[in-house]
Parts: structure tokens; sequence; C-alpha cells
């Protein structure tokens, strides 16, 4: 049997889907035999074999084995927001189904009191880190009908776990999800091949309902599971979620909503006139790509200050440095642009390859490229939306997610990713979830909240519009010092 099948719930992570095309799956081999082929020795220096270490995804054990690996411990974005509702009898469930993890809240109807949360990490996850390597997985190796499986299974499994955690009398009536387009095609059994190519998108986005027991779910009332209405391209529930979460939809004043991830969802607009988009910012947020990138949990560089001169480095679990997660990331980048390091074409300074910010945790020059790729991404993104809605200026930017939650806004606005003052940035949480919850109390009127909703939003496709490639171009320098004064 493959490493990949017993080590992923072990914290080791995939992000190539285990096609042995980078080294975020590496371990040490401490004593045993396990295969080494011709994509190890293509990633893997001979040293680095010499001394044990080996692709997970790439070996098979030949005999027992004791390895060395990190037991990595990852902080999951849950909701406790309280919220006005219409009482309803019984309970339902709102699953966050995100592309790297999975949080389940079990609601009394009649209180609107959670009950029960259960979070984990994306199962899919062992085929690929971002929804690219999964598109490539169920397309061209034919593993749609395994990720439908893997994924209906393991919220199946939440689902008892919530209900076998507390004694609810009441049965459990409904279940939302809100996911991304890609997440949403892959629960829903939906082709995603047309999300793999131009004009990536796909003729079923709308809302899709099931009985439990036609998704192998054995709850004893069968209650109707909802996967909420998608936007749009790679625009999902999960956006039409946070829309409603955050009001942005009953809003006088032009807002932004921007959840940063592998694809970058941005809305813009307010009660009279909404617009979104999705852009590909690539996988550096979430650490994927950068040489020494990992996610935001035990190990990981989160934060990065300048205090007189010098650097000062926060470490996730209070233990010796690792990698960079994204937050780690952006915050890394805008102090070497604070300190002259990198200057704001992104080239490190006196010929440098790479920059040591904390031992032994390094940023190469690659490193820098690849979050002016992410950060032009959601720049030109907003900016683009920004310029066909009319707006000027936005009163107000929401930032959804995780990695929204945790990000410094004044390193967002220094790299010129968020080119408003932090003042205006307000982290929203996890909206998709609280948005899920809320639509868990307006399902006596047929999710028409959410339709009506839907329909008032205009999607805009960017990959279709030929001045987004020069505005990317424009956006991928950082701003120099003066105009980061300029705006306060």
């Amino acid at each position: 049997m493959p490493l990949r099948d017993l080590l992923f719930e072990q914290g080791v992570e995939f992000p190539c889907g285990g096609r042995g095309r980078c080294r975020g799956c590496r371990i040490r081999l401490l004593c045993g035999t396990a295969t080494v082929n011709a994509a190890q020795r293509e990633i893997l220096s001979a040293n680095e074999i010499s001394q044990g270490w080996r692709l997970a995804c790439q070996c098979v054990p030949e005999t027992d084995l004791e390895i060395e690996l990190r037991q990595w411990d990852s902080a999951i974005l849950v909701d406790d927001t309280r919220f006005r509702f219409r009482p309803r009898e019984g309970f339902g469930v709102a699953v966050d189904l995100g592309t790297t993890t999975l949080v389940a809240q079990l609601l009394d109807l009649e209180t609107g009191n959670v009950r029960a949360v259960k979070t984990a990490l994306n199962a899919q996850a062992r085929y690929g880190a971002d929804v690219m390597s999964r598109i490539h997985f169920a397309v061209l190796e034919n593993g749609q009908q395994d990720l439908k499986r893997i994924i209906r299974d393991q919220i199946g499994g939440l689902i008892q776990q919530l209900r076998a955690a507390v004694e609810a009398k009441g049965r459990i009536r409904d279940v939302i999800l809100v996911g991304n387009t890609v997440m949403h095609h892959l629960f829903c059994g939906v082709e995603v091949e047309p999300l793999s190519h131009y004009p990536f998108e796909s003729p079923r986005t709308g809302l899709e309902e099931f009985r439990a027991g036609e998704l192998g779910w054995k709850l004893e009332e069968n209650p109707t599971v909802h996967f909420l209405p998608c936007l749009g391209g790679f625009v999902g529930s999960d956006v039409l979620a946070g829309i409603l979460a955050t009001g942005l939809h009953e809003s006088e004043k032009l807002v932004g909503l921007v959840d940063l991830g592998t694809n970058g969802e941005i809305v813009i607009g307010n009660r009279d006139s909404m617009l979104c988009t999705s852009t590909a910012a690539g996988p550096a947020f979430e650490g994927a790509k950068i040489s020494m990138g990992m996610r935001a949990c035990t190990g990981a560089i989160s934060e990065v200050l300048v205090e007189q001169g010098n650097l000062r480095c926060h470490v996730l679990g209070d233990v010796a440095p690792q990698g960079f997660c994204g937050s780690g990331l952006v915050d890394a980048v805008a102090a070497g642009l604070e300190l002259d390091v990198i200057a704001s074409t992104g080239r490190l300074s006196k010929g440098m390859s790479m920059w040591t910010v904390c031992p032994p945790v390094s940023l190469t020059q690659g490193d820098v490229r690849e979050l002016q790729l992410a950060k032009a991404a959601i720049a030109a993104g907003i900016r683009m939306l920004s310029q066909e809605i009319g707006a000027a200026e936005l009163d107000q930017i929401y930032l959804a997610g995780a990695f929204g939650n945790y990000i410094n806004r004044a390193s967002a606005q220094r790299i010129g990713m968020l080119e408003y003052p932090p003042e205006l940035i307000t982290p929203a949480g996890n909206t998709a979830l609280l948005g899920a919850k809320m639509a868990l109390f307006e399902l006596d009127g047929d999710c028409l909240s959410y339709t009506a909703l839907r329909k008032r939003i205009r999607h805009v496709a960017l990959n279709l519009d030929p001045g987004f490639q020069d505005v990317f171009v424009e956006q991928m320098a950082f701003p120099p010092k003066a105009c980061i004064s300029d705006r306060h």
C-alpha cells in the first residue's frame, strides 16, 4: 500500500495531488526501506536520498518503517456569530465545504443555538491541495466518482458525529452546504470538465437538492440536503452565503467582499447593483508553491514585524520555525520592502537568490514572484470590478475566510494587494458558514431569498476582458514607499 494512503490522516499533505511534482510530502526514513523511483530522483538530490528523505506520495514500504513526520496541528475557522432568525422546529446542519477544510455545525432551529461542531481536513486533499489539482484528477485520471464518494462519505460521517455529540430529541430537518464551484460539482455529481478549459464556465451551477438516503447517509429522518447555487465561473455558493452574512446586498454604500484563496473571489456593490468575479491567484496564500511554504499550523511563521530595523517573527505553536504560511509570507515581503531587501520590481537586493528571514526559514526570489502573481490577480480583479461598477473608491472591504481573518491589513496594503487604508478593511470570519446557517431559517420559503439574491448579482468573466491582462501586469509591481504614505 502506498504511504500516501496511510499518512494523509496523520497530517501529511499532497499539494500536487500525489504526482511527485513537488516536495510538499517529504518524510525521512529512520528505520526500514521504501522504494525510490524516478520521480523522487528528479525532485530530491542524491544527498537527500542518502540521508533518508523520500516523497511519501511515491513510496511503497518494503519493510516496517520508522519515519520522521511533522505532526501538524491546524486551526480551522468556525463561526459563533449571533443573527436574527425566524424560529423553526427541529434541528438543522450547516456545512462549509472548503477545498482544504470542512466545518459542520448542528443548530437548534427553535433557539438558533449551535449544539455541536465538527471540523476536518477535506479528505479529497490527498489528490491535490487546490481545485485545479482536483479537476486534473477528476478529468484526466477519471477520478470524479472517487472524489464524489470521498466527500459525501466524509460529510455524512461528520453529521453522524454531530448527532451523537448531543442528545438531540428533535429531528434533523435540513442540511445546507456551501462551497466553491468545484466543491459544488464534486459533491453533487456535476461534471467538472467544463471548468478545466476556456471559458471556464459550467452550464449547471444552480441549487442542487437530495434526500440524505440518496447520498448514502443513514439518518433516520432522511432530511433534505440543499447545496446552495453558485454565482458563475469559479464563484461559488460560499460567496453567495458571504454576501448575505455581511449584509452587502443591503448596504447603501459601495462595499467589497474578498475571499482570498487559490481562486480569489470578489464581490463589489450595494443594494442597487452587485458584480462578482474570480481571479486565479494561485496557491501562494496557502503556502503552496513556496519553497518553504506550509498551511497555517504548528511551525508556520504567521507574522513578521520590523522593529527598529530588526525582524521579529511569530511561529505558531511556539516551536522552531519550519516555513511560511500565507499571512507570514505577506508580512515577510512587506518587511523586505520596508528594509529595502526587496525592490518595487520584486527583485531581491544585491543579487541575492534568497533572504533568510527567521533561520532556517528563507524567502527565495521565486517565492517573491509567486506572491507578486497572487497579489496582482487580486488587485487587478478589484480594480476591474470597481471600474465596471463606476466606483472610484470603496467605503469598506470585508475579508472572508481563514486567510482573510489572519492577514495583516497593513502588510496587504504595503504589497499593493488591497490598496485601501487598513481601517477600511474588516476581517469578516467564516462568512460562508454564517451564511449557510442563516439559510437554514429561509427554507420554508423554498430558498427564495437566495434565489432572489442570486438574480441581483452579475458575474463578470475577467478572462474574456481584453483589458484584464494590462491591469494585471500593472499590478505586478510593489508600490514604492511614497505611494503608501500618500494614502494616509
